[in-house]
């Protein structure tokens, strides 16, 4: 399947399920990061925060269980840069103050920023994936940029509130594979 006619199913798919069901999604998601991977080890996380428009999965459960449990794994969290392409990451606390961008996403401001090189995992969001660990985003290659910069061992895990589809069929060569892709059922490694 072609990225452009995943783009369009998946947002489709995504804007029709209830508010209740994205929570309930995205809880199990967080139980999957619970039981499947040593978070212990993490000294830096990054993770999206939640597009409500776009009926993202909310990731603040995570953020949240990361503040209570995991207080040595630091949370940074990404803002588009005002070139339109890039992104910038910023250390996020409990105090952090946030704000609405244009595309309906919280961004902290005043806060110190953390180099792409520091993370451990990142968290990453999708519209869809498919078997081989292939990810479709909104089409600007904000993250594809970005884990370039990261370690090679940082872990990129995809966050979906769908099962993958089998294959996407229009894969560059700049498209970043994800290690792992967490859902409400299960982890799909790759």
């Amino acid at each position: 399947m072609h990225k452009a006619e995943l783009r369009r199913q998946m947002l489709a798919l995504r804007r029709a399920l209830p508010a209740t069901e994205v929570s309930r999604r995205s809880t199990a998601l967080l139980r999957q990061l619970q039981q499947h991977f040593e978070v212990v080890q993490w000294r830096w996380v990054h993770v999206f925060l939640p597009a409500a428009r776009q009926q993202e999965p909310d990731t603040w459960p995570i953020i949240q269980w990361l503040w209570a449990e995991h207080p040595t794994a630091q949370v940074a969290v990404p803002v588009v840069q005002a070139d339109g392409i890039t992104l910038r990451h910023y250390h996020l606390t409990p105090e952090t103050h946030l704000v609405e961008s244009r595309w309906g996403i919280p961004e902290p401001t005043g806060a110190t920023e953390v180099a792409s090189a520091a993370f451990d995992a990142v968290l990453l969001p999708l519209l869809a994936f498919d078997e081989r660990g292939h990810r479709v985003g909104y089409g600007k290659g904000f993250y594809d940029r970005f884990l370039t910069e990261c370690r090679s061992e940082t872990l990129c895990i995809g966050l979906s509130l769908e099962p993958p589809v089998p294959q996407i069929t229009d894969v560059w060569l700049g498209d970043v594979p994800l290690h792992a892709c967490l859902t409400p059922e299960r982890v799909w490694w790759f």
